[in-house]
């Protein structure tokens, strides 16, 4: 296993995938709340944090697919959060029986229809390159990243953007491989038990993949007050008990 990975805690295992732009530090307020009910393993994405960057285009389904089988963990509570969201919906969809329980915080959706806005704003993110200060203002400019900017967490979602956009420089390919039909089309075989989390303050999009979430067949559905798109560091206490009631039901 050549991805870094880190273990807290002990019981039940749950893994956490972070999001895009971001690494296991995505995690880092979540992790001393959940390691003390279980057995948690957070990870370093390939092209992230201290994890190696991808030599071809990488599958970051089987990429955690190959870390449960190293860890010999047979099951597990699969945390996903926005990009993570998206790995961790794909891997429930594909390996059913390792999924015990399936958690998405403000997930991506492969197969949604991103509006010409959403489109325009990455498009804008890129073309800033390589200005990573640049990058970086324009990454956290929505009003999705409105309460985070605006915090004391801010520094540590710049400290990992700087570090991903630097990372990202060194990487020999920017594609990546995904399983098809994309995951909008078969969310009704989501055979996991599913919680979606979502801040308040979001990108309509992300509240529309919300709405197409609605087809899983055993959800619910949780809303965090005074949240944006970077949930996980402003508001740790009220996300990690939604988890770890949801997952000791």
């Amino acid at each position: 296993m050549d991805l870094h990975y880190q273990v807290h805690g002990s019981g039940k295992p749950i893994v956490l995938v972070h999001s895009g732009g971001a690494d296991m530090r995505d995690w880092s307020y979540l992790i001393p709340h959940l390691s003390a009910n279980f057995h948690v393993i957070a990870f370093d994405g390939r092209g992230a944090g201290h994890s190696p960057s991808p030599v071809q285009p990488p599958s970051y389904v089987e990429d955690l697919l190959s870390l449960l089988d190293h860890l010999d963990i047979s099951q597990a509570a699969i945390v996903g959060h926005s990009m993570g969201g998206r790995i961790a919906t794909e891997f429930a969809i594909h390996y059913p029986e390792r999924v015990s329980e399936l958690i998405v915080i403000a997930p991506a959706l492969s197969g949604f229809p991103y509006s010409e806005e959403m489109q325009a704003y990455m498009l804008s993110v890129s073309a800033a390159a390589p200005d990573i200060e640049k990058m970086i203002e324009l990454c956290i400019a929505p009003p999705s990243y409105e309460i985070t900017r605006n915090r004391a967490e801010r520094e540590l979602m710049i400290r990992m953007l700087r570090h991903h956009f630097e990372r990202m420089f060194t990487w020999s390919t920017y594609d990546s491989v995904w399983p098809e039909p994309p995951a909008m089309e078969r969310l009704e075989d989501i055979k996991a038990k599913t919680l979606f989390i979502i801040g308040d303050h979001e990108l309509p999009d992300n509240q529309q993949v919300g709405e197409q979430f609605r087809r899983v067949p055993s959800i619910r559905f949780a809303t965090i007050a005074g949240a944006d798109h970077m949930v996980t560091l402003t508001h740790p206490e009220e996300l990690s008990s939604h988890i770890i009631s949801f997952v000791k039901e």
